[in-house]
């Protein structure tokens, strides 16, 4: 009993030191407790995204949930007033994929933010560990870099159960990620100005224009909507 009283304050000790909380002291059931499935961020209700430009890029892995999360993501657009054409959808294998193929659609230039989303369930080994924090980290950078908001909409959990009270009903998290984009793709139109808007959305699809004009020169291609 004595030696576990000195080392609780050993504990305490050191923790202080380094300017920690005694919470660091919690265990990991304990954290689950305190840590509520409720989104508590609140948007304004004028959110007014009819002439932004959205991009989804959904992971296939977790397919079920991961569904869940964009259905909730296009109701809060839709709320918003985005256009359903202008929202661009595709998907990737899995998380891991997610930031490059957002640096891919934020420099085609054809959207104003990006939803990335996917599912991450912790399983017996730290590949869930290394898979969260690098997608993590670069779907940051992705946004820093390219000045396109990028939304990280994946969620990270421990066990399934976690999964569904976060994607499904009245707490389905991709309905925050929706309003957020928006409200980030606003924000940064009042920064830095809105771009000029191309024909299509996506990865550098091309739509032909009549091959010569007025002029008799050939006419200009333009992007069109999708992957290539």
């Amino acid at each position: 009993m004595l030696q576990k009283l000195v080392l609780l304050s050993t504990l305490l000790s050191t923790a202080s030191v380094f300017g920690f909380s005694p919470a660091i002291l919690r265990t990991r059931s304990s954290f689950s407790v305190v840590k509520a499935a409720e989104s508590e961020v609140s948007f304004a209700d004028d959110l007014d995204g009819s002439k932004v430009r959205i991009g989804i890029i959904r992971t296939r892995w977790n397919d079920e949930h991961v569904t869940n999360l964009v259905n909730g993501t296009r109701e809060a657009l839709k709320e918003c007033k985005v256009p359903e054409e202008n929202i661009f959808e595709t998907s990737v294998p899995g998380s891991f994929e997610l930031p490059l193929a957002a640096k891919f659609l934020a420099m085609s230039g054809t959207v104003d933010a990006i939803i990335t989303t996917g599912v991450l369930i912790k399983g017996d080994t730290m590949h869930f560990e290394y898979i969260c924090d690098a997608t993590s980290k670069a779907i940051m950078n992705v946004g820093i870099q390219t000045n396109v908001p990028v939304v990280f909409g994946v969620l990270t959990c421990l066990n399934e159960e976690q999964v569904k009270k976060r994607s499904s009903g009245d707490n389905n998290h991709g309905y925050d990620w929706g309003k957020t984009a928006v409200e980030m793709a606003l924000l940064r139109a009042d920064a830095v100005g809105a771009a000029t808007k191309p024909t299509g959305m996506g990865f550098g699809a091309v739509t032909p224009l009549p091959d010569k004009g007025s002029t008799g020169q050939p006419a200009k291609r333009e992007k069109g909507p999708g992957f290539f």
